[in-house]
């Protein structure tokens, strides 16, 4: 039976010969190749381009190597096909925001197949294309999409999804199953068009406090989770300021727990246990540093997992727009290059 890639074994705590390596917005802003697309084109006629969207997925793994491909896409196109206009000046402005029963109801389930053809149309063409490299997909968490839905755009403390939250309950776990629903069926078309791991983003889970994630959060991501129709396919769980919530997130049914760099990986491996892989941790800004430091980061995240099965080396957010390339190359031969084990 052939091995699964480094990438697929890892996220099964299964021994690997390197630590595998990809970096979350590998494929953006600092690539000049993508500015070369993006020159023609904007972000959403992008997302919505299959030919155009899968070549920007594949440009990180020909220029860096990484060990996995993620789908260029963004956590809120579905979120337009469920009936609110969406668009990016740069940052997500939505054209209504979603307070009220009504609004609620207004939002509809959408068929992925009728409404998103041009996200499964690009995970075709990336299967044909790539080469023992696993693609990833992906959706936003229920609470992250909930909180553009109700802010109406990106906010510094979503003041008015906590409001909904807090003064109605009721009502906003209405909203979080109807959007836990959407996410299910959405992940599972991708599954089935043929990614080969799953990576559900709560960029803003971390805002919570623990009881309130555990409220109000939690029973939906393990819904969610249980709803996925997986076949094998790994379950990769991103909460930004995790920190505080690993207990919790650690019973969410994810097989791998991305974590940022505001959390040590030795401490997370020992409060997630041997049978949940991690992903991280490396803070995006050191790939701002001289080589040195970046080498010396990477052999102090790979100390911290010590040697254990289940490590998938990543940064603990999104690659920043002005970060060197020859830097993002340097970091992934220096990760393949170090003794995992």
């Amino acid at each position: 039976m052939k091995e699964p890639p480094g990438f697929l074994a890892a996220c099964r705590c299964l021994p690997v010969t390197s630590t595998p390596i990809w970096i979350m917005r590998q494929a953006g802003r600092y690539l000049p190749e993508y500015r070369a697309v993006r020159s023609r084109a904007t972000f959403l006629e992008l997302c919505k381009n299959p030919e155009l969207a899968a070549n920007v997925t594949l440009q990180p793994v020909k220029v860096l190597g990484v060990d996995a491909a993620i789908l260029f896409s963004d956590i809120l196109v579905p979120v337009e096909a469920m009936g609110v206009k969406l668009d990016f000046t740069p940052g997500p402005v939505l054209e209504r925001p979603v307070r009220s029963r009504q609004a609620i109801d207004a939002l509809t389930i959408p068929d992925i197949e009728e409404k998103l053809p041009f996200v499964l149309e690009t995970i075709r063409i990336l299967r044909r294309e790539l080469t023992g490299t696993p693609l990833i997909g992906f959706c936003g968490a229920p609470f992250t999409l909930a909180c553009y839905l109700v802010e109406g755009q990106g906010s510094r403390n979503f003041a008015a999804c906590k409001k909904m939250m807090f003064s109605e309950p009721k009502l906003f776990h209405v909203l979080m199953e109807k959007l836990t629903t959407m996410s299910i069926r959405y992940l599972n078309a991708q599954i089935q068009a043929g990614v080969e791991a799953v990576q559900i983003f709560d960029s803003w889970g971390g805002i919570l406090a623990p009881a309130d994630y555990r409220e109000f959060v939690i029973p939906h991501i393990r819904r969610l989770i249980r709803g996925l129709d997986r076949g094998g396919v790994p379950v990769i769980l991103f909460v930004k300021g995790c920190g505080g919530l690993l207990d919790l997130i650690r019973d969410s049914g994810a097989d791998v727990i991305g974590l940022d760099w505001m959390v040590s990986l030795a401490w997370a491996r020992y409060l997630l246990g041997p049978k949940i892989a991690v992903q991280g941790n490396l803070d995006p800004a050191v790939l701002l540093a001289p080589k040195s430091r970046i080498e010396a980061a990477v052999r102090r995240i790979l100390e911290e997992n010590g040697g254990r099965p289940g490590h998938i080396f990543n940064l603990g957010h999104g690659i920043l727009p002005s970060t060197p390339v020859d830097n993002v190359r340097f970091l992934v031969e220096t990760v393949h290059r170090l003794n995992c084990c």
